[in-house]
């Protein structure tokens, strides 16, 4: 298979220009746009909606925000302390959460998809872990091929915690690495060696995981293209079936503790963008195939199928393929997408504990969205994930004639397109390969949230698209 290439050196002009505060597109319209009007209520409308819909299965993810330590790369919501007895009233919490929205579902109690995240899931003890998944899956019951994966840390997660996991049926697991550079490490509050993370991978074949996620990052102070290309050497030494490449996303005015990490450690953005080029083109010549625009995966994976087959989405999580077409979020700060509307929990405990203990969803903010919204979000879906949108295949879709729909938003990609970024020719709208970088620039032309707060002078809050 012949893969877009994407040079090494890209202009510091193109860059200048272009590389600027932008989402990543995880959600459409994104969560900056969440309203506190959409509440509890419009939660419980909606998860009636969902259960007369019929007996489909739920997508779940669940959000287990404990950490011992501070990383200072982390972007996540997350709680940090290393007392683990603080932690055990929360998962009791969470599964009053489970029964007060199963309560809401009684004819959708099946998961196809179960996603643990955090901070650190593997942070509880084994026993707890146990506790908690079966309530959870003996509530919402897994399908026969459901997958069920989890994000761990080599550092706290011990092959107690694997086994466990395996027998509840998980089989999908990402481990953070970020860079393997011992400098880069210390900066970042991230020691973590290679025969730590080797042993947790091992043992996590051992146990029959089939599919081992590695995460890496790009921008991080210290980082050169020597050290790092080393970092991806050693990351395919231990041949994970998928790997997140993703870009540092440097937001202090968001994450207070960045503020720690000093901007003169950082590599230059014609550094930056090189330090993404030479790891995928290890990847690409080591045989994974590119997902999207920053995961990469093993031909037989079911990320690399989803997109040769165009079944690829992207969610909270990063690259899926949404085996269900609503996302129940359980746990402070979790993102729900259910019957047209992304709903948000509580992020402080304490609200999210007040709510949950008087048996209301903790539900804060959210966004019921709109026929434009869906629209754009299923056209910004496509080019995040396969970089181009097949025109007529999208109008009959949807009905409409995309011209006349979009007409403002592509004046805007008229300058992408003379760029040398994108090309449409009205049955084609797509990245150039050099424009790939910039997919999330192409996909901010059909961004009207976005647009109306860039020209109205509003402080970005977004990390840079490059």
């Amino acid at each position: 298979m012949t893969e877009r290439p994407v040079a090494r050196a890209t202009t510091a002009e193109l860059l200048a220009r272009f590389d600027r505060p932008g989402p990543r597109y995880t959600s459409y319209p994104t969560a900056v746009e969440f309203d506190e009007a959409v509440g509890a209520r419009t939660y419980e409308e909606h998860l009636a909606l969902a259960d007369a819909a019929g007996d489909e299965p739920l997508s779940l993810y669940v959000h287990l925000p404990f950490c011992e330590s501070r990383c200072l790369f982390c972007g996540c919501h997350v709680i940090i302390t290393p007392h683990k007895e603080r932690a055990a009233p929360y998962l009791e919490l969470l599964e009053r959460e489970i029964e007060l929205v199963a309560e809401r579902l009684p004819h959708r109690r099946r998961c196809s998809q179960l996603h643990l995240g955090g901070g650190t899931p593997t942070y509880h003890a084994p026993e707890e872990l146990d506790r908690l998944l079966g309530f959870l899956l003996g509530t919402f019951e897994p399908v026969a091929d459901a997958e069920l994966a989890v994000e761990v840390d080599p550092r706290v997660t011990t092959p107690e915690h694997l086994a466990l996991l395996a027998a509840h049926g998980f089989s999908r697991l990402s481990l953070g690495v970020q860079d393997f550079d011992p400098t880069v490490q210390e900066a970042i509050g991230r020691v973590q060696s290679v025969e730590l993370t080797r042993e947790v991978v091992e043992t996590a074949r051992a146990e029959g995981f089939g599919g081992v996620n590695l995460d890496l990052i790009y921008g991080l102070p210290h980082q050169g293209a020597t050290t790092f290309e080393e970092t991806v050497e050693r990351t395919l030494e231990l041949a994970p079936d998928r790997v997140a490449l993703y870009s540092f996303a440097f937001v202090p005015w968001i994450r207070g503790h960045m503020q720690r990490l000093s901007e003169d450690d950082f590599p230059a953005r014609e550094e930056k963008l090189a330090l993404f080029a030479l790891a995928r083109e290890r990847f690409l010549a080591a045989g994974y195939e590119p997902i999207g625009m920053d995961h990469f995966a093993r031909p037989d994976d079911e990320l690399a199928r989803a997109r040769r087959e165009g079944r690829l989405r992207r969610n909270f999580q990063g690259y899926t393929i949404i085996p269900a077409e609503d996302v129940v979020g359980l746990g402070i700060s979790a993102i729900g997408d259910v019957r047209g509307a992304w709903v948000q929990n509580h992020k402080k405990l304490s609200t999210y504990r007040d709510a949950v203990e008087a048996g209301r969803l903790p539900t804060s903010r959210g966004i019921v969205r709109s026929a434009d919204d869906e629209l754009r979000r299923a056209l910004i879906q496509e080019l995040m994930c396969h970089f181009r949108v097949d025109v007529e295949r999208f109008e009959r879709s949807a009905g409409i004639v995309f011209r006349e729909v979009f007409e403002e938003d592509l004046l805007r990609v008229d300058a992408l397109v003379a760029d040398g970024l994108a090309t449409f020719d009205g049955r084609w709208l797509a990245a150039t390969p050099t424009g790939e970088l910039f997919v999330r620039n192409l996909a901010m032309c059909f961004d009207r949230y976005w647009r109306e707060k860039h020209e109205g002078g509003e402080r970005p809050v977004f990390s840079r698209t490059v």
